[in-house]
C-alpha cells in the first residue's frame, strides 16, 4: 500500500490519515515506519534525480607552461543589460596572462580560437605540449565539444571545477578581482573599443609591473620567463648591504620572500599521494 502509485509520494502519517478517512485501518504510523525501515525505504520511495559526484581536482605546477586556468567574465557596456565578454587564460605557476580576448558574445568557437592561438604564441618545445593541463569551470564554452576536440588533438589535458565551487578556479577568480578593483576600472564601458583599450593597458601592467604577493612580489613576466632567481638574488644583495651597514636596525638577517616551487589547485590531503564573424578584440 505504501509503495502504491496513490501513496508513494506521501509520508506515512498522511497515508494513515487518508485510510482512516476511508474507514480503513491497516496498522499504526509507527508500524508503517518499521515496515519501510525493514525494506530500506525510510528516506524516499520515489525515483530521485541523483546528481553525479565530482572528484576534487588536485593539480600541481612546478614551473611555467604546465598548468593554465581560463575563464570568462562580463564587462558592463554603455547601457543596462549590455555586456562584453572577456576571455582570459592565466599560467597558474607564474600568474602570467598568456592570452586574452574581448568579444560581444560568449562562444565556443571564439574560445577554441583563443586557446589555439595562445598555445601557438607560447611556442612549446616538441613534447612539452603533452605536459600542459588546461583547467576551467563548467561553463558552456568550457565544456563544449569544439574545445574538447581541439585539446584532444593537441594532446592537452583538460580538467574542470566542481559545480558551484569557485575555489577550484581560484587563480582566474583572483585575477578578475584584481582587475575589477583597480581604481581606473569604470562602472561601464562606452564601447567595445573603450573596453579593449582598458584591457590592453591593464594586462600590460599586470604582467610586467604588478608585484604579485603570490609569487614573492615578483612580476608574472619575471617568473614566466625565468628571471625570478636573478631578481631575487639582486634584491637579497641590496638587503645584505643594508644589514651590513646598520645591523642594529634588524632583529636578524633579512631575507627576501621565498618563491614557491610547487603551486597547487587544491593541494591533496596530508597522507595521500597525487599527481562565425564576431566583434572581437584580442591580445
Amino acid at each position: 500500500m505504501l509503495n502504491s502509485e496513490r501513496f508513494a509520494n506521501l509520508a506515512p502519517a498522511e497515508v494513515f490519515a487518508t485510510l482512516l478517512d476511508e474507514d480503513t485501518y491497516l496498522c499504526s504510523i509507527r508500524t508503517m515506519y518499521r515496515i519501510l525501515d525493514a525494506n530500506g525505504q525510510v528516506r524516499e520511495r520515489r525515483n530521485q534525480l541523483r546528481h553525479p559526484s565530482y572528484a576534487k581536482p588536485e593539480l600541481l605546477a612546478t614551473g611555467p607552461r604546465q598548468l593554465w586556468s581560463w575563464d570568462i567574465t562580463k564587462l558592463r557596456g554603455p547601457q543596462k543589460w549590455t555586456y562584453y565578454y572577456l576571455y582570459v587564460i592565466i599560467d597558474v605557476y607564474s600568474r602570467y596572462v598568456v592570452g586574452w580576448m574581448l568579444a560581444d558574445k560568449e562562444s565556443a568557437v571564439l574560445a577554441k580560437r583563443l586557446i589555439a592561438e595562445t598555445i601557438g604564441k607560447e611556442d612549446f618545445a616538441p613534447g612539452e605540449l603533452g605536459e600542459l593541463t588546461l583547467h576551467a569551470d563548467r561553463g558552456s564554452s568550457m565544456k563544449s565539444k569544439l574545445v574538447a576536440q581541439l585539446l584532444g588533438d593537441l594532446g592537452v589535458t583538460k580538467t574542470h571545477s566542481r559545480p558551484h565551487t569557485s575555489n577550484d578556479n581560484a587563480f582566474s577568480e583572483s585575477q578578475f578581482k584584481t582587475m575589477k578593483y583597480r581604481p581606473s576600472f569604470p562602472q561601464r564601458f562606452g564601447s567595445i573599443e573603450d573596453a579593449g583599450s582598458f584591457c590592453r593597458k591593464f594586462f600590460r601592467w599586470y604582467n610586467e609591473e604588478h608585484r604579485h604577493h603570490g609569487i614573492a612580489l615578483l612580476t608574472p613576466l619575471q617568473v614566466h620567463t625565468g628571471q625570478a632567481d636573478a631578481v631575487r638574488a639582486q634584491r637579497q644583495h641590496a638587503m645584505d648591504a643594508a644589514y651590513a651597514s646598520n645591523p642594529e636596525r634588524f632583529g636578524r638577517q633579512p631575507l627576501v620572500p621565498e618563491l614557491k616551487h610547487e603551486v597547487w589547485i587544491n593541494p591533496p590531503t596530508i597522507g595521500t599521494k597525487t599527481q562565425g564573424e564576431n566583434h572581437v578584440l584580442q591580445s
